[in-house]
């Protein structure tokens, strides 16, 4: 006997009391193929319960493909019964990548068309949720219609419907401008909800529509004001607050027509104060429309003091006891550290407190906030508040930490000594958690303040003799010893405590770190090129330093085993130039910041050089032949063809020689992809040594008042060329224009092809995930010619 197909109800409660997994897919599988067997049967009177409990199947996550069909039938029934359960499932079973959601397009048309509110409330549900692009544009001018239907609920979901068609299909945008400006008149709060909503998404794709929705700017300041002033809705207020949803979006609104636009924004300054002051705080929703004020204030042409007390806002904000609404003010003020650096540096005292928070997400908020803080005014105190939270930070932080302290000390140090200390203190506390150009750059510094080479090797011998296993600290220390033994033994400096020290001390603290476990390779190098110029800068005998130097001689480390044998020559055949060969290390230029006003010197020096008189023939060759030194040997030097006699060109020529020929023109940047804010563009390099290598450095920016988060952008080339990509700086591109994400694509093009190049972006913008792909055919013909 065949068993008879299960209710609705019945099918759900059997499910439920599967003991096992196989019990419930045994149990599914049977009224599957009870409900296969109906379908196939064609019974219209049970076909809408049939599909009811196969989208509970679905629901539970097995396969229901197969009711794709019914759902097309149910929908063209004349029932409404039929047409609910029809449509319900049209929207769990159907979507854009599947060609049959096209074959409801005539049965929706035909929906729209009646006059039954329900059965066009279906219509507008299903196509908002799931219609394509080609199904937005056959339906757009139906849509339209409704927008003015005198029913509420069929205007509401028309308008929600419309929301959706512009964001498929931005080129419909003109269909829905004039029912909107009749919308905003609505008192219904589902349809002036939804109708800001649209007006949103229209200024945020058309450029046209955001010039034509200018002119209701004073509309929409008389809806805010008349919410903030008298209660609009009290079905819709929440802890006070009146309909704070609609605040909230009309702010959002008010943000985008003002941007960039001093008429606009003059209108609306007036009340973004009276929303400022007058919303009540207590509440998470006053807060929510509080922060959406401070927002647009900050994003449109506002009054200097209206920003100043956005910023005050953000700064209370800091001393609630939600950490959330922290976070956000952190966040905030981040932003506009760099275009509101005096407002936001009155609440530093604040922002210092938030480094002690035992949240790691508003710490390290707080941490990038206070080094973005950080000028020539405050650097002494701001740094030492910095260096104690480096002391007590979590370990994720300390490398931040270490290298937002060092940066800041790079720009805006007082004096050398306060400088060299603040780094010293930074390798004491966390060595091992600096960028890996503090050592470089901490040795550059010692070696140009001459004054205090004494002091700087006390203050490192001392750290050392405490602690050998912060490395970069190690290193530093080990070089200075080598280069400034002699200072350290004489024991002459005025600004440190008296400290003796004796040779033997010194000998045994570096071979201590050669034998300790913590060194790493490169800090035994350090310390065996450090032993071999204390050997010309003691007054002992050199035995000890001989012995050690030769034990290394014979280490496993290829590079520590060269310079052990390199220095054990040294000794034995050239005893007579160690002393020239290690003398102290000559001064080098720095780089990054402080390098500014030695460039502007050599600026100059070139132009007193440009004024100089030209000098002579003789002279003139005698720096040819020492310039090709640098080139090759003295055999086979060519010698480049006589100087330009006219005024100017020899030292032009002189300038030029030991340079290669001209670098061609810049290859001019590409940009290939712009949307809501988020832009893309491609800079090339062709590297004269590599003609056949191309590098493609991809800059992503974003202009839009939302962050674009997991960016990820792949590329792919023909079979013919070769493609590397770099990893990129991160994989969020900030808003308002904040720093840009930056990947490099190396191709390599060995048969100087024509390039094409297709990229594919994912990212999520505005709560949406975003996937294009795109295709680039038009690359400047110097990227590959």
């Amino acid at each position: 006997m065949v068993a008879t197909s299960l209710k609705l109800r019945e099918l759900i409660q059997e499910i439920r009391e599967a003991k096992t997994q196989a019990q419930e897919r045994e149990v599914i599988q049977k009224e599957c193929a009870h409900i296969r067997a109906s379908f196939r049967d064609g019974d219209p009177l049970h076909r809408h319960c049939q599909l009811a409990k196969l989208l509970y199947v679905h629901m539970l996550g097995y396969p229901a493909h197969f009711g794709q069909m019914e759902c097309l039938k149910l929908i063209a029934s004349p029932r409404f019964t039929d047409k609910r359960v029809g449509y319900l499932g049209a929207m769990l079973l159907l979507d854009e990548r599947q060609d049959a959601h096209l074959l409801i397009t005539n049965s929706i048309k035909n929906d729209l068309s009646q006059g039954i509110q329900a059965v066009q409330g279906l219509a507008l549900c299903t196509l908002s949720t799931m219609g394509s692009a080609e199904m937005c544009r056959d339906l757009a001018n139906e849509v339209e219609k409704l927008l003015l239907q005198p029913s509420p609920y069929v205007r509401k979901k028309a308008v929600l419907t419309a929301v959706h068609m512009i964001r498929k299909v931005p080129e419909l945008s003109n269909i829905f401008l004039p029912p909107c400006a009749q919308l905003l008149h609505e008192r219904h709060h589902g349809i002036l909800l939804g109708t800001i909503t649209l007006i949103t998404e229209l200024c945020e794709r058309s450029p046209a529509a955001l010039k034509h929705f200018r002119k209701v700017v004073p509309q929409l300041v008389q809806i805010l004001r008349t919410l903030v002033t008298t209660t609009y809705s009290t079905e819709h207020s929440i802890s006070g607050v009146s309909d704070p949803f609609l605040q909230v979006q009309i702010l959002r609104l008010l943000r985008i027509l003002g941007r960039n636009h001093e008429e606009s924004s003059e209108i609306m300054n007036d009340l973004l104060a009276q929303v400022a002051t007058n919303t009540d705080t207590s509440r998470n929703a006053g807060n929510a429309v509080l922060f959406e004020t401070v927002l647009t204030i900050m994003d449109i042409r506002s009054a200097a003091g209206l920003r100043v007390l956005a910023v005050n806002i953000l700064g209370r904000f800091l001393l609630n006891s939600d950490r959330n609404i922290r976070y956000v003010a952190l966040t905030s003020l981040l932003r506009l550290v760099q275009s509101d650096h005096s407002a936001v540096q009155r609440h530093r005292p604040t922002v210092v407190e938030c480094l002690r928070e035992p949240d790691a997400s508003l710490s390290r908020r707080a941490l990038e906030l206070s080094l973005a803080l950080v000028n020539s005014a405050n650097v002494r105190a701001m740094t030492q508040e910095l260096q104690g939270f480096l002391e007590s930070c979590p370990p994720d932080l300390r490398a931040d930490c270490a290298s937002g302290i060092l940066l800041a000390a790079d720009r805006f140090a007082p004096t050398k000594r306060w400088h060299i200390d603040t780094i010293l203190r930074v390798l004491t506390t966390a060595g091992t958690y600096v960028r890996d150009d503090a050592v470089a750059n901490l040795t550059q510094l010692i070696g140009g303040a001459q004054e205090l080479h004494a002091y700087s090797v006390r203050r490192l011998y001392s750290a050392l003799a405490e602690d050998i296993s912060q490395q970069p600290l190690v290193q530093v220390a080990a070089w200075c010893i080598g280069e400034y033994g002699d200072l350290l033994l004489e024991g002459s400096c005025e600004e440190t405590e008296p400290l003796q020290v004796e040779e033997e001390e010194v000998l045994a603290l570096l071979e201590r770190v050669l034998q300790s476990h913590m060194s790493l390779p490169a800090t035994r190098g350090y310390a065996l090129t450090a032993l071999m110029k204390l050997s010309t800068r003691l007054h002992g005998d050199n035995n000890r330093i001989r012995q050690v130097v030769s034990i290394y001689g014979s280490c496993q480390d290829v590079e520590l085993q060269q310079r052990a044998v390199e220095y054990n020559t040294l000794f034995r055949k050239y005893d007579h130039m160690r002393a020239a060969i290690l003398e102290k290390m000559p001064l080098v230029e720095r780089g990054g910041p402080q390098g500014d006003e030695e460039a502007k010197e050599s600026k100059a020096a070139a132009r007193l050089l440009e004024a100089a008189p030209v000098p002579t023939e003789p002279q003139a060759s005698k720096l040819l032949d020492l310039l090709d030194l640098l080139d090759g040997p003295s055999g086979d030097a060519q010698h480049p063809p006589p100087l330009d006699p006219t005024p100017g060109g020899a030292l032009i020529h002189l300038l030029d020689l030991p340079c290669a020929p001209p670098p061609a023109a810049p290859i001019p940047n590409l940009r290939v992809f712009e949307r809501k804010g988020l832009q893309l563009n491609l800079s090339f390099v062709r590297p004269p040594e590599t003609p056949t290598l191309l590098l493609i450095t991809v800059t992503a920016t974003n202009d839009s008042g939302g962050d674009v988060t997991h960016f990820i952008c792949q590329a792919a080339v023909p079979k013919s060329f070769q493609l590397q990509l770099q990893a990129p700086s991160g994989d969020t591109v900030p808003a308002q224009g904040g720093l840009p994400m930056t990947q490099l694509l190396r191709i390599l093009n060995p048969n100087k092809a024509p390039l094409r190049l297709k990229l594919r972006l994912t990212y999520n913008h505005f709560g949406q995930s975003v996937q294009e792909i795109f295709e680039v055919n038009n690359l400047p013909v110097e990227t590959w010619q």
